[in-house]
């Protein structure tokens, strides 16, 4: 007899899903491959297409663009970052709560990475989106996007109106700004790994100053 609240077992996908999945994979392989080492710029969908083997009709059924093919594994980390900060125990104080969030959920983010590209050719890829203004547009884009989603969400915890009252979004802003400047400096780094970028963030983030750091409902 199953127990309240007990987890149900995921269901594998059947073997047309399987071959779907294994299909995408390996054409995100080639692109961020292919990206890494040839540029983004100069590597064109055939180029992509050819690696696997597809034809470009297949790759479109996966991905609208090269952009598409760049930001799919941070797509999952930002959803999986997202999650954790809704997980949060609403005692924890806002920039706790993205904190705890961002260093806790770093090895689950990594395994969820690894279950589509491996995760240093994924970390590598954000060498290229640094270095290629088109993909730092668009990922500047998506960091100001990915900010409303939390800032709502923190205000929401926390019993706010995000739109009249600004500490959300100013603390999601303080909380971003530290993480662009840890993506930058980790990015020109000799040490790539996800061990560095964590240890780069918590230090960053210790440096915050007390005013944020404060338990808004006894302020």
């Amino acid at each position: 007899m199953e127990t309240a609240g007990a987890a149900r077992p995921v269901p594998r996908p059947g073997l047309r899903e399987r071959k779907k999945q294994r299909t995408r994979d390996a054409l995100l392989r080639a692109a961020l491959d292919l990206f890494t080492t040839r540029g983004y710029e100069q590597t064109t969908v055939d180029d992509i297409v050819e690696a696997v083997d597809v034809s470009q009709r297949t790759y479109f059924r996966y991905f609208a663009s090269k952009e598409d093919a760049v930001f799919f594994a941070p797509e999952l980390a930002e959803s999986h970052f997202t999650e954790a900060v809704r997980a949060r125990p609403p005692h924890e104080a806002p920039l706790e709560a993205l904190r705890r969030a961002v260093l806790e959920s770093w090895h689950t983010i990594g395994e969820a990475i690894e279950q589509v590209v491996p995760l240093e050719l994924h970390l590598r890829t954000y060498r290229v989106i640094e270095a290629t203004p088109a993909l730092l547009a668009a990922h500047l884009r998506r960091s100001a996007e990915l900010e409303e989603r939390i800032a709502r969400i923190i205000a929401e915890r926390e019993g706010l109106d995000v739109d009249t009252d600004p500490r959300p979004r100013l603390l999601v802003a303080v909380f971003s700004a530290v993480v662009r400047v840890t993506e930058r400096k980790w990015s020109v780094g000799e040490d790539v790994s996800t061990e560095a970028m964590r240890e780069l963030t918590a230090s960053y983030l210790d440096q915050v100053g007390p005013a944020l750091l404060g338990n808004w409902r006894t302020a």
